[in-house]
C-alpha cells in the first residue's frame, strides 16, 4: 500500500488499535520482502479502551497482522499474506530465543518456543466477499461481515459492504471507499461532538482530505473527494457556528467549546501533557484558530508548530 489513499487506511487502523495496545505501520519482514500494513499487540491493562472500539477492538484481542484492500483480495494476494503471517512468526521465535541467549528473560524459549510465542492472526479486510479466499481456507461467517477460517490458520476476512451501520462497525467501515466511506463519513458527522471517534479521526481526515502535487490514481482521487467533501462540510459547520455568534453567543459558546474540547484531546494525544498557558491560549482562542491549528495537528512535529506556524 503506496499511495495516500493507503496511508490515510493504515493510519486510521494504526492511531484506533494505538488505544487499547501497541501498533505499529510498515512493519518488516525479515528474509522476505515485504511489510506488514499494520501490527497491533493489545495491552492487557487498556482492555476498556479496547472494548469500546467494537468490532475493531474484538479483532485485535490478540496479537494480529491487519492487511486491508482497496479492492476485493484475490486467493493469491491473501496466500501472500499468510506467507508473511508464518514468516513473521518465525522471526519472533528468533527474537524469543535471542533473548533467552541474552538473559533478558528466564523462560526457556529454546525448547518450545511455539509454546511461548503466540501465533499473530492476519484480519484480511476488504469491500466485498472474496470467494475464492473464503473456499480456500472454508471461512465461515461467525457474524454479519466477518469469516473466521478453520482452526489453526488464524485467518480473519472482514467484509466491509456486509458490516451492519453501526457504530461498533464504524472505525473498520471507514477503511473503505466509494458509497462505503460516504456513509461512514455521514455517521461519523452524526455523533456527537465529544464522541472518541472524532479525535481519532478527524485529524487523519484534515490530513488526508486533499491532493498534492504528486500524481494521483484514479481510485486515490476518489477516496479524497469524498474526504474532501466530508471536509468542507465540517468547515461549513464550523463556519455557521461562527456566524451564529452574534445573535445568540451563549449558545455558539457551548458550540466552540465542543471543538476546543476535541483539540486539546488530539494535542495532548501527539504531545503530551499540556502547559497551562497552553490550553489557556485555546479556551481563549475563536473558531477560525481553532480550525487552523486542528488542520496542522497531525503534521506538526512540536506544539509549536501547531500553535505559532505561519498562517
Amino acid at each position: 500500500m503506496h499511495n495516500r489513499a493507503d496511508q490515510f487506511v493504515k493510519n486510521m487502523l494504526r492511531e484506533a488499535l494505538s488505544r487499547a495496545g501497541a501498533s505499529e505501520t510498515e512493519v518488516e519482514v525479515l528474509a522476505a520482502t515485504q511489510k506488514i500494513d499494520v501490527y497491533s499487540v493489545p495491552d492487557p491493562a487498556r482492555a476498556a479502551e479496547r472494548a469500546q472500539m467494537g468490532l475493531l477492538g474484538e479483532l485485535s484481542a490478540e496479537p494480529s497482522l491487519f492487511e486491508p484492500f482497496h479492492d476485493t483480495p484475490s486467493l493469491q494476494k491473501v496466500r501472500r499474506c499468510v506467507n508473511k503471517q508464518h514468516t513473521w512468526h518465525h522471526e519472533l521465535e528468533r527474537r524469543a530465543r535471542a533473548a533467552v541467549r541474552s538473559g533478558s528473560v528466564d523462560a526457556d524459549l529454546e525448547e518450545a518456543p511455539q509454546a511461548a510465542v503466540a501465533f499473530p492472526s492476519l484480519v484480511a479486510i476488504g469491500p466485498g466477499r472474496p470467494e475464492t479466499v473464503l473456499d480456500a481456507y472454508g471461512c465461515q461467517p461467525v457474524r454479519a461481515g466477518v469469516y473466521h477460517a478453520v482452526w489453526g490458520l488464524a485467518l480473519r476476512v472482514v467484509v466491509l459492504a456486509e458490516l451492519p451501520r453501526t457504530r461498533e462497525t464504524l472505525l473498520l467501515r471507514l477503511l473503505g471507499a466509494g458509497r462505503l466511506l460516504r456513509e461512514a463519513l455521514a455517521d461519523l458527522a452524526a455523533l456527537p461532538d465529544d464522541a472518541w471517534e472524532n479525535s481519532l479521526a478527524t485529524p487523519l481526515l484534515v490530513h488526508f482530505r486533499l491532493g498534492t502535487d504528486e500524481p494521483t490514481t484514479n481510485e486515490e482521487d476518489d477516496v479524497s473527494a469524498e474526504i474532501q467533501a466530508w471536509f468542507e462540510d465540517f468547515q461549513q459547520k464550523l463556519r455557521n457556528e461562527g456566524r451564529n455568534e452574534g445573535r445568540n453567543e451563549g449558545r455558539n459558546e457551548g458550540r466552540n467549546e465542543g471543538g476546543r474540547s476535541l483539540l486539546l484531546r488530539q494535542l495532548h494525544a501527539r504531545f503530551g501533557e499540556l502547559p497551562a498557558a497552553t490550553v489557556a491560549r485555546i479556551e481563549a482562542a475563536d473558531m477560525a484558530d481553532l480550525e487552523r491549528w486542528g488542520e496542522r495537528v497531525l503534521g506538526a512535529r512540536t506544539l509549536a508548530e501547531v500553535l505559532d506556524g505561519p498562517s
